[in-house]
């Protein structure tokens, strides 16, 4: 008899909890398991990635609560009254004073969940994948039906502003919690040592013979460029990086180096981006190339990789570069040496310009030393 399962994530944006979800799906048995997705909005660019034997469920009146989830619960309240919805921003304004004056978030999100319309089946397993996120957690734990529940950690909690003492309060429910490298297990389980017992390491799956092949279908440089191409993938958001690379851009020009640097990703910070990569006159030479559901064949092509993020969970991104073996430069953030140390796969430096740019200059060296070599060989 097959074992009913829902992941409730926000939407299938391209994104690497996303990529997780997806990657893990594929390692499911359709024969064993009855698979369901529930989404918080129908939106993204991986809605048509999912499996056709994975049910799709989407919450009805997520919209009527989207911006008080987005956005600060002050500008919410104005909005509301601007718009003429007085009792509705006094009610709004009351529920979340509420939560803290008694310190539990629960008790605003149970307001916001009042709007939705959900028609809950009972499930073998409920799983909170988009972790850790507050609403989810909630939903999860008191509007889905399920036999177990998981909650399931993707980020690196010492560095999202993760309330341990209202995680506790939830996080207690659950009859297990996965954490998606070593490192944050054990951050974790130093946080909320009264449930340590519950808090497991599961690494997220990546296929390295599915994404080698999807390099061979997918479309890379477009241009002719003939120096050194460096690539970095990954959401536009401060957490990735992307401004700390832009900066050591500029540096290696100003020392005369051939390179492009080609970044994929899509996000809340490409507009300050865009004005960094002006302001260091890189317009040419620092290129966005925007989100693609196909990256592979730029991994492929490209000279180096570069992982610049400020914290990770386990990085999606980092581990589908290392199956092209190409030089990878990463920042120093949980689970980067649980990846890359191991077997040698590549190098790690702390989230400093010099440091990285150092990094770069001497892989370039190796890269002119081994073509030099082979153009006498």
């Amino acid at each position: 008899m097959k074992r009913s399962i829902v992941f409730m994530v926000k939407n299938m944006n391209i994104g690497g909890t996303e990529k997780a979800l997806l990657n893990l799906l594929s390692e499911m048995s359709k024969d064993r398991y009855d698979i369901t997705i529930l989404l918080m909005e129908e939106k993204g660019e991986f809605l048509t990635h999912i499996p056709q034997h994975v049910h799709v469920e989407v919450l009805k009146g997520f919209s009527k609560i989207k911006r008080m989830i987005n956005q600060p619960p002050k500008q919410t309240a104005i909005s509301l009254f601007k718009e003429g919805s007085v009792i509705k921003a006094l009610s709004f304004s009351y529920f979340y004073f509420l939560s803290k004056i008694f310190r539990n978030k629960d008790i605003y999100i149970g307001y916001l969940a009042k709007h939705i319309r959900y028609e809950n089946k009972k499930y073998d397993i409920a799983v909170a994948y988009a972790g850790p996120m507050d609403f989810i957690s909630y939903f999860i734990l008191n509007k889905v039906s399920a036999t177990k529940r998981i909650q399931w950690i993707h980020f690196d909690v010492t560095k999202i502003g993760f309330n341990h003492v209202n995680a506790l309060k939830s996080y207690r429910s659950f009859n297990k919690i996965f954490v998606v490298s070593k490192e944050s297990q054990q951050k974790l389980k130093e946080l909320l040592p009264s449930i340590s017992n519950k808090i497991f390491w599961f690494p997220n799956f990546i296929s390295q013979k599915v994404i080698q092949n999807l390099a061979e279908v997918g479309s890379g440089f477009q241009d002719d460029f003939n120096g050194i191409r460096i690539l970095t993938v990954g959401r536009l958001s401060r957490e990735k990086g992307q401004d700390l690379i832009i900066k050591v851009l500029a540096k290696l020009k100003r020392k005369g180096i051939h390179v492009k640097w080609y970044c994929i990703g899509e996000g809340i910070e490409r507009n300050n981006y865009e004005k960094l990569i002006e302001h260091y006159g890189l317009r040419e030479d620092f290129l966005l190339l925007g989100a693609k559901a196909n990256p592979y064949r730029y991994m492929k092509d490209c000279d180096i990789y570069i992982q610049p993020s400020r914290h990770e969970g386990f990085c999606i991104t980092l581990a589908e570069a290392i199956c092209f073996n190409k030089p990878i430069i990463s920042t120093k953030f949980s689970g980067a040496y649980e990846q890359l140390v191991p077997k040698r796969k590549g190098e790690i430096v702390d989230f400093d310009e010099d440091q990285l740019e150092l990094m770069i200059l001497e892989k370039i060296k190796e890269l002119k030393n081994y073509q030099n070599e082979s153009v006498r060989g």
